[in-house]
């Protein structure tokens, strides 16, 4: 159940592709700081933020919602998780995807969703680039 309602972004507003925002929500300082530079090799537009609280408020902001693109996230601390975090997310804004960067405790079955994709820990680098790739590119059409 959600807390706060979906926002509303009207269809002509949303830009999909290349040029989109990636949101990175990592809680980890050194993995986020190699992650998002990584992207931003390939991303123009890449925010970070440490938790789930920090995503939610940004995407609360029309301006940012109208553009973001794609949502990566690896949250592995406690609180708000991975499963419960892409699950609200997809309550406010259904149309972005997500891809999950997974933990050796999670598995791709704890998450639900046409628009989501998991990667085990293990194969991130290239294979985060090119996921993040296919994903905006879907989201496009």
């Amino acid at each position: 159940m959600s807390f706060f309602s979906p926002i509303s972004v009207p269809q002509e507003v949303l830009f999909r592709g290349p040029m989109s925002t990636i949101l990175l929500v990592d809680d980890d300082p050194l993995q986020a700081s190699l992650r998002k530079s990584l992207l931003e090799r390939r991303f123009p537009l890449v925010e970070r933020v440490n938790d789930a609280a920090e995503a939610f408020c940004l995407t609360e902001q029309p301006q940012f919602a109208s553009q973001l693109g794609l949502v990566i996230c690896g949250l592995h601390m406690p609180g708000i998780g991975g499963p419960a975090f892409v699950a609200e997310l997809h309550e406010r804004l259904p149309q972005v995807p997500v891809l999950v960067l997974g933990s050796a405790s999670e598995a791709a079955t704890d998450y639900r969703g046409a628009r989501v994709r998991f990667l085990p820990r293990r194969c991130i680098t290239e294979h985060m680039l090119n996921a993040a790739d296919e994903l905006l590119a879907e989201a496009a059409y």
